[in-house]
């Protein structure tokens, strides 16, 4: 069984940072690809940033610069590094994982989700 936890949400101002982590439990989760997803309210849930089998990195334009998403295989630890932050990026913050694929399959677990608050 798969499980992700995430951690490390909260309030910040503008122009801020925070850093996000997602605890991955299950047989071998953390070699497959993995992603960060946001929802805010009232808006559809997406893709913030993803990392691949073989380590290549999408993002999302908004967050291009700005966000950098890693991986600790010996620590099964996905992280999401959130610098320059704007109110806009206020959002429940989801991690996911395909499971056992490369990105281009669809993500079949996700974590509870951590929030993120920005203020102007």
């Amino acid at each position: 069984q798969i499980h992700l936890v995430e951690s490390g949400g909260g309030s910040v101002q503008a122009g801020g940072s925070l850093r996000l982590s997602c605890a991955a439990s299950g047989y071998n989760v953390i070699y497959y690809c993995m992603g960060w997803f946001r929802q805010a309210p009232g808006k559809e849930r997406e893709g913030v940033a993803s990392i691949d089998n073989d380590g290549t990195t999408t993002y999302a334009d908004s967050v291009k610069g700005r966000f950098t998403i890693s991986k600790d295989k010996a620590k099964n630890t996905l992280s999401l590094q959130m610098n320059s932050l704007k109110p806009e990026d206020t959002a429940m913050y989801f991690c996911a994982a395909v499971g056992d694929g490369t990105c281009r399959m669809k993500y079949k677990y996700w974590g509870q989700g951590t929030q993120v608050t920005v203020s102007s």
